[in-house]
């Protein structure tokens, strides 16, 4: 007799430590463990803000740190970064920043120019990522996803399941659909 196929759940539950859009409410919760520096990160981001416009208040959307850091040497320092900020209540803005602009991680001045946009203490930020004071959060993003069965990025999760299917906006969208009926 074979046994059916049971994808990984995750093994922390979505809380109030998390970074999250959308309502607490919402029937349908996708979780992103993500690399800021990951190309195809980069590639989905622009897809799950899609997917959040088109769900709108039926989705919330949460995103964890996986830093990559033997391919992306980078990556640390931008999931780091987005701590950081978080501690400014700038989370979302800093997240949106340097997926939009992987290849400004190795320029010094670049948030220095966003720091007026932003409205964001840039020495503050900076200090912050300095001191690796956000470092224990980073590691518990990345040992739950360890423990919830990741072990690349992009990896989503559909209300607490690892979803296999392929990171695209079609069939993410029908999946999302599909947990929403269950």
């Amino acid at each position: 007799m074979t046994e059916r196929y049971q994808a990984p759940r995750l093994t922390l539950p979505v809380g109030e430590r998390d970074h999250a859009e959308g309502p607490p409410g919402a029937r349908v919760v996708l979780v992103e463990y993500g690399d800021y520096q990951c190309p195809y990160c980069g590639a989905a981001y622009p897809i799950v803000k899609r997917i959040q416009k088109a769900l709108g208040p039926r989705l919330r959307f949460v995103f964890r740190n996986f830093p990559i850091t033997n391919a992306h040497p980078q990556a640390q320092w931008a999931a780091e970064t987005a701590e950081a900020a978080a501690a400014q209540g700038k989370f979302w803005e800093v997240h949106d920043l340097l997926y939009e602009n992987q290849s400004s991680f190795g320029d010094p001045a670049f948030f220095t120019r966003q720091e007026r946009k932003l409205k964001l203490s840039v020495e503050r930020l900076e200090q912050g990522v300095a001191q690796h004071l956000y470092l224990d959060r980073i590691q518990e993003d990345f040992m739950s996803g360890v423990r919830s069965g990741v072990n690349g990025t992009p990896t989503f999760f559909i209300n607490g399941v690892r979803y296999d299917g392929y990171p695209d906006y079609a069939p993410l969208i029908a999946a999302l659909d599909e947990a929403e009926k269950a």
